[in-house]
């Protein structure tokens, strides 16, 4: 049987690099023009989604190696230059990385989904979802489950929030920073699989006792200092610490949790959030459509003429921790300006917090947030101390270096050598007992969580918009924690 000859084709001026000079160009050369335009109104967003898709599988697949060889090499180096252990004993701990190399990655390829956790109780709820306490079908452990709507963040533009948060617990390892162990999704929610923090979070400590004395305030402003500084050394600014944000362990110490404002300056995470933040609150209009990341701010009326009225500011607080407004009493003025700003906007936060735990309020509180914010942007003429509240001078030395312009504002080390943490050892305060230790029951005790009103809440996710069309927008959510076995409950 034979076949036709096949003869060579002419290509058409269109699309034809032209000759160089003196070049002859062959005749049954063909040059091919690399043009869109006949494609159907599909295909080039498949193409485009089915590229995306790819480069990020060959990525992880190639910063997966990286890992395993840097793993690898850091045990080789350590073992060669312990002279104490015997060449049997270092071949065993290589014999015992490749095994655990081995089973992470059949954990890497285990497809995690929602059918894996049973719902123990609802300990929190969002604008964008709830957070649950889990339990692990396979093992067993206990974790603290954080869902959140994708058609929700699409919808309120919080693509960048949410991806600073997961790349932030993703990259820490830090004993101040909670520990995200998984984190997937499928069509409707984004999940991230946490650590479970059963002590609650200072907030609720400051609704229960009001007041804490100077040495429990340093304990806990301490503690906040070294996870800040944790963070930063991370090379992120974490932009909404509050005391809604700082949780508390099973043995009384503080970890940082919501990372859904930080930014590390990745073009991910860019955000002009807290522009139109100022701008909502002051009445101003948006003419364009809202971009990226915007959240509209409705006023919280509160009064601060008794002290009845502080503690329906209390209860207000506790309702705004449940909603997408938010609250301003501790952002630095130079977030509003945008004019600039580095990790010191941090500091001037926790001077907020500082305040508060020692007065029983914040500095700026006000009856509404517009009031707030003119309060902070005019900190100047606002920063007062109540008379009826005694203060040491080394507390409100403090609280005034870290509510002050950027400028001058504190730096870590003049934090950790000031007359006010005199004595503090700050390489083993986590090592100390804390002021507050929880008293639990059992690993699944949620009496630290005010979930009364939570009760009605479906243990599983609810109400999102499946859709395929959101997952491209999510795209690298996904991600497994090396060393599972060594740090959950």
């Amino acid at each position: 049987m034979s076949y036709p000859q096949t003869r060579p084709r002419q290509a058409s001026n269109q699309g034809q690099r032209p000759a160089a000079q003196g070049e002859k160009q062959p005749d049954d050369y063909v040059y091919f023009n690399r043009s869109t335009a006949d494609f159907s109104a599909e295909a080039v967003p498949k193409a485009k989604a089915a590229q995306l898709k790819l480069e990020h599988f060959y990525k992880l697949a190639v910063d997966a190696a990286v890992e395993r060889n840097t793993r690898r090499v850091e045990l080789e180096r350590k073992l060669a230059a312990d002279t104490t252990l015997s060449d049997e004993r270092k071949q065993r701990q290589l014999q015992a990385l490749g095994k655990k190399e081995s089973t992470f990655l059949r954990l890497r390829r285990t497809k995690l989904g929602l059918d894996d956790f049973r719902t123990v109780k609802v300990i929190g709820k969002g604008a964008f979802g709830a957070v649950r306490l889990v339990q692990k079908l396979d093992t067993g452990k206990i974790y603290a489950l954080k869902s959140l709507d994708k058609g929700e963040m699409l919808k309120r533009d919080q693509l960048a929030h949410v991806r600073a948060e997961r790349d932030v617990l993703a990259e820490s390892n830090s004993p101040w920073v909670v520990q995200l162990f998984y984190s997937f999704q499928d069509t409707s929610f984004l999940y991230l699989v946490m650590e479970f923090l059963p002590g609650g979070d200072l907030m609720t400590m400051l609704i229960k006792y009001d007041t804490f004395s100077e040495d429990v305030t340093r304990f806990y402003m301490a503690e906040c200092v070294l996870a800040i500084e944790a963070v930063h050394k991370m090379g992120f600014i974490h932009r909404d610490i509050k005391p809604d944000n700082i949780l508390i362990d099973k043995e009384g110490h503080i970890k940082l949790s919501d990372f859904g404002l930080s930014t590390g300056f990745h073009k991910q995470h860019d955000s002009a959030y807290y522009q139109r933040l100022l701008d909502s609150a002051n009445g101003n209009q948006q003419t364009s459509a809202p971009s990226r990341n915007s959240v509209m701010v409705n006023p919280i009326h509160l009064t601060m003429t008794s002290k009845d009225q502080i503690a329906t500011w209390k209860a207000n607080r506790r309702k705004l921790a449940y909603s997408t407004v938010g609250t301003p009493d501790y952002i630095a003025p130079e977030i509003f300006l945008m004019q600039g700003y580095s990790n010191e906007c941090d500091w001037w936060s926790l001077g907020a917090i500082m305040f508060e735990c020692l007065v029983g309020y914040p500095p700026f509180c006000s009856e509404n947030t517009h009031e707030t914010y003119k309060k902070i942007l005019d900190w100047q003429n606002h920063l007062m101390f109540p008379d009826d509240i005694h203060l040491s001078r080394d507390s409100e030395e403090m609280i005034r270096g870290l509510i002050t312009g950027q400028n001058v504002r504190f730096t870590v080390d003049q934090i950790k050598n000031h007359s006010f943490f005199y004595g503090v050892e700050w390489d083993a305060i986590r090592e100390i007992d804390a002021p507050f230790v929880p008293h639990l029951r059992s690993i699944t005790d949620t009496s630290y969580f005010p979930t009364e009103d939570l009760e009605n809440e479906p243990d599983q996710p609810t109400g999102g918009e499946g859709s395929g069309n959101k997952d491209l927008a999510f795209l690298g959510y996904t991600f497994k924690r090396f060393n599972i076995g060594d740090r959950a409950h």
